[in-house]
């Protein structure tokens, strides 16, 4: 008995914890998934498409209320007309241009009745513009061609059915003749004429804007074509929204994802069928229900092997963008499954822009969110959120110093000081721009200090939007690109100041930052040929030419129905200016150009351009575009896929350098694993051109958490290759090229059949 409360003695404590650790347990796994249950309900929440009734954003909200401002019996002739004026800028913002046009000649006509009750702006400026969207959707969307909103306007791109445009065309001399000075209108009037053939030759003298049809500038590229249409790539037409090309099946093949930012709309995602067709999978992936995606981002974030996509949401929407980022996780069975709540990344802020990068330097992939603050009283800090290596992820800003506010619309990273830590920078829509420059880790966080002034880069204070690192000189040293987004309305006022030498104040300009290798950066915008208006939201960039030197493409315009100006292509001049190809390249589309990547779809060794064309509003959406690259030269390339090991899957984060002789002269050619900023994710794979050299002598590669560095020389240019971080073998990648298959040839055609894979 003795022995037995002795032992009951003994046993007492244990039993006691066991009976309290299993009551923590039970109530930590209850707790944790109440936690889950309430999260879940506040993401699928946050998940619903916002409200229209009080959204001023929506324009169906607009409608109705214009609507009941017209049923009010009390109403003069001035309030009568804004009602009809707000109805009829909804109206054309839904894509109902004929209704807005029947209201705005209304408008006009009371106008005459009732001279100096204006509601505003001139209506007819919006009645001219009705028609000539209304002549855009009669010929640009309803007959789509290979040259469709293609500036300059020529071959099939020149509307069948003028009708509309002509219309449009004379209210603009109307306008003009009471307003020499609207620089906007003649913009639009020269288009106009443009569109139906009649450019320059019908434009009145006093108005015409000169050499809109010509290529002016010295440098030419060959044409590019845009075979969307016959590869099935215009299903659907989208409105804003982003774009990801890069290999989700792990076949090799690139493959199309893309997003629409209306809370109705699915992603698309077109798998490469690796014969030069796509297919669209988007029901069978299940991206068809993830919708009102406005930016979308890829990373292997579990390091698994397969590439995985990040969702944004809400940006430029104010108090209506709170809505949440969506993680989907790639299964690798051609499915995604959204584990966001399982991840913890729940939070509803309005953002589109977000960079993953091992910030850490633990070998997992983290992600740097940027927010958009649109007043005081409601602040949305930048989240920066680590990875636990176990497919949840933990929110760490303010204890690293990153957390920030301000309307930010584009974050990029890279190891700007070559300390092997990755800093950030940010651009905002309020001016400023700001470096956060990673310290080192503390406690496993990592610490970020602001060095926006010491780098030199707080003296431009113009509003800003899409930004990257880049080595745009090849000196081994990311520099950095933003481009400005100042503007007041229309941006075809300030298309229209460029092309007749007019300085416009208002315009914004790129800003292209070299790295000074001592912590600072000058400004070397206007020495590169790049202080012109461009007002990009969409950009990538790449080597169009295999020339070894990154080239650019931006999308241009805003949400105003009159920013018809062409997105833009610059190819980089050795390191020493940009030259202007958008007019020889035939990729000068007058659509709002959002995502873009650039990348060689079909393995011929040339980078096509990718855009996921559409603006802010349903009568804004348009049809995606593939610029086929036609083959500018007979330059070699080698492209180069990595793999870490220790560092991060994706390794993102790694820095290569290729170095090989080409005419006697020893380069070395430099590139960053990443995917760009703000809108649009090229491959994470990397090709680079080596110009006319045939041998390459050394590939080296500094991976990104070890700080390890390998060697392989003596390689064949015009391969596939795939180097694992620490295998000292690299292995070559057994890939086709191939011609893509149009389901219709199109007029304009120029040959897009890929080159044999051989050394030239």
């Amino acid at each position: 008995m003795f022995r037995n409360r002795r032992m009951l003695k003994m046993l007492l404590p244990l039993v006691l914890a066991a009976v309290v650790l299993n009551g923590w347990l039970l109530y930590s796994f209850g707790h944790k998934q109440w936690v889950l249950r309430e999260t879940r309900a506040y993401y699928e929440a946050g998940m619903q498409p916002v409200d229209n009734k009080d959204n001023v954003f929506y324009p169906e909200a607009r409608v109705r209320y214009n609507d009941s401002l017209l049923k009010q019996p009390q109403n003069t002739a001035r309030q009568i007309m804004a009602a009809e004026y707000g109805k009829a800028e909804a109206l054309l913002q839904l894509g109902d241009e004929q209704q807005a046009i029947e209201l705005l000649k209304d408008v006009v006509l009371r106008l005459k009745l009732f001279p100096g009750q204006s509601p505003g702006e001139d209506p007819r400026k919006l009645l001219a513009m009705a028609w000539l969207r209304r002549g855009e959707r009669s010929n640009c969307i309803a007959m789509h061609s290979a040259g469709s909103c293609i500036f300059p306007i020529e071959g099939d791109g020149i509307y069948s059915d003028p009708s509309a445009t002509k219309n449009g065309i004379d209210l603009y001399q109307q306008i003009l003749a009471d307003d020499p000075d609207d620089l906007a209108s003649r913009w639009l009037l020269n288009l106009g004429y443009m569109t139906i053939g009649s450019y320059p030759s019908a434009v009145p003298p006093a108005w015409l804007i000169p050499g809109l049809d010509k290529d002016s500038g010295t440098v030419k590229v060959k044409a590019f074509r845009d075979i969307a249409g016959g590869l099935g790539l215009t299903s659907t037409r989208n409105e804003a929204g982003g774009t990801i090309v890069d290999d989700f099946d792990n076949d090799g093949y690139l493959d199309l994802v893309t997003s629409d930012w209306d809370p109705d709309n699915g992603m698309h995602f077109f798998r490469n069928n690796a014969d030069g067709s796509f297919t669209d999978v988007s029901v069978a992936s299940g991206l068809s229900t993830i919708k009102g995606a406005f930016n979308l981002l890829q990373v292997d974030y579990n390091n698994d092997g397969f590439t995985d996509i990040f969702v944004l949401r809400g940006g430029w929407r104010g108090e209506y963008g709170k809505m949440p980022k969506t993680l989907l996780r790639n299964n690798g069975d051609g499915t995604f499954t959204d584990v966001t709540v399982e991840s913890g990344l729940v939070s509803l802020h309005p953002t589109q822009t977000a960079v993953w990068a091992d910030f850490n330097n633990d070998g997992w992939p983290d992600v740097f969110i940027g927010q958009e603050t649109t007043t005081f009283d409601d602040p949305h800090r930048c989240e920066l959120w680590l990875n636990n290596k176990d497919g949840t992820f933990r929110e760490v800003a303010r204890q690293a110093g990153c957390d920030l506010t301000g309307f930010i619309k584009g974050v990029a990273s890279a190891d700007y000081d070559k300390d092997r830590r990755p800093d950030i920078f940010l651009s905002l829509r309020d001016g400023r721009k700001i470096l956060l420059r990673n310290k080192g880790i503390h406690s496993g966080i990592p610490q970020f200090e602001d060095v926006t002034h010491q780098a030199g880069l707080d003296k431009d204070t113009t509003y800003t939007f899409p930004t990257w690192f880049w080595d745009y000189d090849n000196d081994g040293w990311p520099d950095i690109f933003v481009c400005g987004y100042t503007f007041k309305g229309s941006l075809a006022k300030d298309q229209a100041a460029e092309a007749l030498h007019i300085p416009e104040p208002s315009a914004g300009t790129m800003y292209l930052y070299r790295n000074n290798h001592d912590g600072t950066f000058s400004n070397v915008t206007r020495s590169t040929g790049l202080d012109k208006a461009v007002f990009a939201m969409g950009a990538n960039f790449g080597d169009i030419d295999n020339d070894g030197w990154l080239d650019m493409y931006l999308g241009t315009g805003n949400p105003d129905f009159q920013s018809l100006t062409p997105n833009r292509l610059f190819k980089n001049m050795a390191g020493t200016h940009f030259a202007d190809v958008t007019g020889s390249a035939r990729v000068g589309n007058l659509q709002k150009g959002h995502g873009v990547a650039i990348a060689d779809l079909n393995n011929d060794g040339y980078e096509d351009i990718f855009v996921e064309t559409g603006g802010a509003y349903k009568g804004d959406a348009f049809y995606n575009s593939l610029y086929c690259n036609p083959g500018q030269n007979d330059n070699n390339w080698i492209t180069i896929k990595l793999e870490g090991v220790v560092s991060n899957r994706s390794a993102i984060g790694a820095h290569i350098a290729v170095t090989f002789r080409e005419n006697g002269i020893s380069r070395t050619v430099f590139r960053d694993v990443t995917s760009g900023g703000s809108f649009g994710a090229s491959p994470l794979r990397q090709q680079i051109g080596i110009g006319k050299a045939t041998t390459i002598d050394t590939v080296k590669i500094t991976w990104p958490t070890p700080g390890k560095v390998q060697f392989f020389t003596h390689l064949a240019p015009r391969q596939f290759i795939r180097i694992r971080e620490g295998e000292d073998k690299l292995t070559t990648i057994p890939l086709k090229a191939f011609p893509y298959k149009e389901r219709e040839m199109q007029m304009n055609s120029v040959d897009c059949t890929p080159a044999p894979h051989k050394i030239s």
